[in-house]
């Protein structure tokens, strides 16, 4: 695990993106003394990341090849468009192979806070909750099992019923990143996916031919 501060120093220019909400947020740091430049766009990420991007690279006379790393939040949020993310990078590191880097968007927003009795929240779908909290992974939990204080991030979609007791808190990227430059949330990655809980299993199948059963003697 590396923070911020660890990447800029050995990776700028640094492309992060964040297409865990309902806001794309894309930033761009042309070297570790320079400030990170934001761009967002409250559109789909089919569209919003690659205009964000394409923004943010004109705006410093740069191209994806000129770009010596890149980090992306994983998740939890929406799969759509982590996975747009996730696309984009894939394609963008067979064109120019650097170092690639994930973070989780709720533990970031846990350690902003810097409130251990608070449970940062995003619906799981199934009447369940992705629950992040401080100096701990990220779990899955029923809604009747929710407890506490409970806040959950602006711009992001829910679909089960929102729990009574919770509030909102804004999902600033930029702003919570440069709060938590100096500590280790980005983990190397070799091919940019979605968060997932566990890895699916899928069960083998064996091909063999149906027969009748034998009769009975």
């Amino acid at each position: 695990m590396e923070s911020l501060r660890q990447l800029l120093s050995r990776h700028a220019p640094l492309l992060l993106i964040d297409s865990c909400s309902q806001v794309i947020h894309a930033g761009l740091a042309r070297s570790a003394d320079a400030p990170i430049s934001w761009e967002t766009r409250e559109e789909e990420a089919g569209s919003g990341l690659f205009r964000a991007v394409e923004t943010l690279l004109a705006a410093e006379g740069l191209k994806i090849a000129d770009v010596r790393g890149f980090a992306f939040c994983e998740g939890p949020g929406s799969v759509l468009g982590i996975r747009t993310a996730a696309v984009a990078l894939r394609t963008w590191n067979v064109l120019n192979p650097v170092p690639m880097f994930a973070f989780q968007g709720l533990d970031v927003v846990a350690r902003f806070l810097n409130r251990p009795e608070v449970a940062v929240i995003a619906d799981a779908r199934r009447d369940s909750w992705h629950v992040a909290r401080l100096g701990a992974a990220i779990a899955r939990v029923p809604s009747a099992e929710l407890a506490g204080e409970l806040v959950m991030p602006a711009g992001f979609r829910s679909w089960s019923k929102l729990p009574a007791n919770v509030a909102g808190v804004p999902y600033d990227v930029g702003a919570m990143l440069a709060a938590t430059a100096d500590q280790a949330i980005f983990r190397a990655v070799d091919a940019p996916d979605a968060f997932l809980h566990e890895t699916p299993a899928y069960a083998t199948w064996t091909p063999q031919v149906h027969q009748a059963p034998a009769p009975r003697a």
